[in-house]
């Protein structure tokens, strides 16, 4: 038997917001959470902005001794999946904890406190190394926390596929369910990686905007001038389940996932194919995983980072898949307003998918002034648009040519 898949339940901290709400609101203003960074002084750096998740302090949700046992990716983890907990309603204690998983996505994992401790070992030798140093940084630490605080003894893994992370757990949460291995999975991305050396690896790379003096406009995916994304940070989680089990305990349904695809570039170690043939096949798997023609699709999520090749390669892929129908789809990126959270931008994807099925509006992609010729499609400048989604694709694209599209459906039993 295949089970229908639900998500019944969200949560987040993002650089829109600590709350689903407050962030769903703010990316249907065109808000941008774009700022200077605030957590390490970056004059030495060449990149002095970021989208940092604002006003949180570890301390009041774990108490300040298990806050330092924790890396900052694992605290927004285990905050937004406790939002997502209580947002779908699950009473763990009439729920079978064996059938309950959890999958994250994270494409670094602990990174700040591996970085700390290398230094510590430099400055101050082995046995100052923290105990805590290895299942601080790794990314199936996480998902392993999640389930410890929650009892939950179901399917349990990390995906690390870069960029790719978060929309590739969605994904494999969708099948562990539709196949009958678990009756509900909490599944999401993190990543917190606005550190020092983090920063200067990719401004090396020439990924990141330069625009220091504007940090507000800096991430303007799909324009002519932009010229690099901005780094990001954030969890976001999303409770899925059969759609028997949120039926027989009366669950608010949000939306319906109905199909995933995941490829391989097999081109660059970090460069997309220009002629994007490995997002199409992508997008091309989950509309056949679904069911669908690409007519069907009513708006795209795009992976929009703001970089010159992406953005470039993806409207190929687009229009590969979907032809002269291209032109008639919406296709926005909230990462013009969130930044890119790298493995933990899939999710807040999926998550600002469903919201917009569920409410019927399309976020924009703001800073949008400059057509590029190469980019040529419809991506809802600048102003959320009002709009009837019957089915929405969400784009994922990471180094190491990772693929991943998601695409969710408005509820009907």
């Amino acid at each position: 038997m295949t089970h229908r898949v639900v998500v019944t339940g969200l949560g987040t901290l993002n650089p829109l917001g600590n709350d689903v709400n407050t962030s769903w609101q703010n990316a249907i203003a065109g808000k941008s959470g774009v700022g200077h960074i605030t957590h390490f002084d970056p004059t030495p750096h060449k990149v002095h902005i970021a989208a940092e998740v604002k006003g949180f302090d570890p301390a009041e949700h774990f108490g300040s001794r298990d806050a330092r046992r924790l890396d900052r990716y694992s605290q927004l983890a285990l905050v937004a999946a406790r939002q997502a907990i209580a947002d779908a309603g699950w009473q763990l204690d009439h729920m079978d904890r064996d059938r309950v998983g959890v999958i994250i996505g994270s494409g670094i994992g602990g990174a700040s406190t591996f970085a700390r401790d290398v230094l510590v070992y430099e400055k101050r030798g082995p046995s100052r190394v923290s105990p805590f140093l290895v299942p601080m940084m790794l990314a199936d630490t996480a998902p392993g926390l999640v389930a410890i605080e929650f009892g939950l003894r179901g399917p349990n893994f990390a995906v690390v596929s870069a960029c790719a992370s978060g929309t590739n757990a969605v994904g494999e949460a969708f099948h562990v369910i539709r196949r009958g291995d678990a009756e509900a999975m909490l599944v999401g991305g993190a990543d917190a990686v606005i550190i020092p050396v983090a920063m200067a690896g990719l401004e090396v790379m020439t990924a990141l905007s330069k625009r220091n003096d504007d940090p507000e406009h800096a991430s303007r995916p799909f324009d002519a001038k932009r010229d690099g994304f901005v780094m990001g940070e954030g969890a976001t989680f999303l409770a899925l389940e059969t759609l028997e089990h949120a039926q027989a305990r009366g669950a608010n349904i949000i939306a319906e996932v109905v199909g995933y695809g995941s490829t391989n570039d097999a081109f660059h170690i970090t460069a997309p194919d220009a002629e994007g043939a490995g997002a199409a096949l992508c997008m091309q798997n989950a509309l056949r995983s679904a069911g669908l023609e690409p007519q069907q699709i009513s708006y795209i999520n795009a992976h929009g980072t703001s970089t010159r090749l992406n953005d470039k390669s993806e409207t190929a892929a687009i229009k590969a898949i979907f032809g002269d129908f291209a032109y008639q789809i919406p296709v926005s990126s909230t990462k013009s307003m969130t930044g890119h959270l790298l493995g933990g931008a899939g999710a807040l994807e999926a998550m600002f998918s469903a919201l917009a099925i569920r409410d019927g509006i399309i976020p924009p992609t703001i800073n949008y002034e400059f057509p590029d010729p190469e980019c040529d499609l419809d991506y809802v400048p600048n102003e959320a648009r009002r709009a009837d989604l019957n089915f929405v694709l969400s784009n994922s694209f990471g180094f190491g040519g990772h693929n991943a599209s998601i695409i969710f459906g408005k509820f009907s039993a």
